[in-house]
């Protein structure tokens, strides 16, 4: 367990985020430098957060540095001309998800890194702040049986600024991406098909989709069904899993498993017969992700998290935009396009 020397790349919101989280880990992570073209942002969130290196040019900051690993925060959009040279570099990278906006330009990116042998990974933090893997623990313990269905609301009212508001991907790729993983996460199994509607609402100033409903397959037999909203002013972020003997649900911290009553009688006010709390701050979370990075690049061992594994995220959600464009249903193979 050392200290890495962390250079950042995108000087925008999420940086916060990150640096937020990185604060309290001083003696696994030191913050030397910031990239940025717009020079202004980058003395912004230095001054901050008492970053020594700033740079508007990203070869500058390879060079002079000092970094010993990268965290990209850009927009998607200019993914692939960000990652080209950190990966060229051999410099590991800690990326906000999505990685890339199709999969194939994630691929390009994930192969890239295979064939140099650069650890990358993803920041896919909800996997440890919305309890994904914590849920997916309980299933493995078979707290529910066998696993059937999963399904997931997340309705609410979120209006965007800056680039996301210009660009055709919008509600899925901002945060079904989180959901998307999560329920393949939770399901232990690879998706084999994926359904998808959308459509953009006038309730929200933006190009691409605020709305959209996404159906798919698992290849362990689990259904799964999620529902995302940008345009409700009524909030609602349910979460449930079923199976063949119980039922987990949360909509908030707590986490409730239900079981059927005996007497076969519907009860339309269950309580649980168990509840678990499994609380992350997102922050946490976000140094979570980057520390499993560092663990790779120390032991040598895979991420979870890493681009090779986030493949099968992007597949599900390039397969939805595919699905909603085209009016039909995406097949997968092993959860890859």
């Amino acid at each position: 367990m050392r200290t890495f020397k962390v250079g950042f790349v995108g000087a925008g919101a999420v940086t916060r985020m990150h640096l937020k989280g990185y604060e309290k880990h001083q003696d696994r992570v030191k913050v030397v430098a910031m990239c940025d073209p717009n020079e202004a942002a980058v003395h912004e969130r230095a001054d901050e957060f008492g970053i020594p290196g700033r740079y508007t040019d990203l070869q500058e900051m390879i060079r002079n540095s000092g970094m010993e690993v990268a965290v990209v925060c850009t927009p998607s959009t200019i993914r692939s001309s960000v990652m080209a040279p950190l990966l060229e570099a051999g410099i590991p990278v800690f990326v906000e998800k999505p990685f890339a906006d199709t999969y194939s330009e994630a691929k390009s990116i994930a192969e890239e890194a295979a064939r140099r042998q650069v650890p990358v990974s993803v920041n896919q933090n909800f996997r440890k702040h919305h309890k994904f893997d914590y849920i997916r623990g309980l299933i493995q313990e078979g707290m529910v049986g066998k696993l059937e269905g999963i399904h997931f609301s997340s309705l609410f009212y979120r209006q965007d600024k800056g680039w996301r508001v210009s660009t055709e991907r919008h509600a899925l790729a901002v945060m079904a991406i989180h959901w998307l993983d999560g329920i393949r996460r939770m399901a232990n199994s690879e998706a084999d098909s994926v359904y998808c509607s959308a459509y953009s609402s006038s309730a929200v100033d933006c190009i691409g989709e605020t709305d959209a409903t996404v159906q798919m397959t698992f290849a362990n037999g689990v259904r799964a069904h999620f529902t995302q909203s940008f345009s409700s002013p009524f909030i609602k972020n349910d979460l449930v899993v079923l199976g063949s003997e119980g039922v987990i649900s949360s909509n908030s911290d707590v986490i409730g498993l239900y079981r059927r009553d005996p007497s076969g009688v519907p009860n339309w006010n269950p309580t649980p017969v168990q509840t678990w709390q499994a609380v992350m701050p997102i922050e946490e979370a976000v140094f979570d992700g980057l520390d499993q990075l560092l663990v790779w690049i120390e032991t040598g061992i895979e991420a979870a998290n890493s681009a090779r594994d986030n493949l099968h995220s992007v597949s599900l959600l390039d397969s939805a935009y595919i699905s909603a464009k085209e009016n039909r249903v995406v097949s997968l193979r092993n959860g890859l396009l």
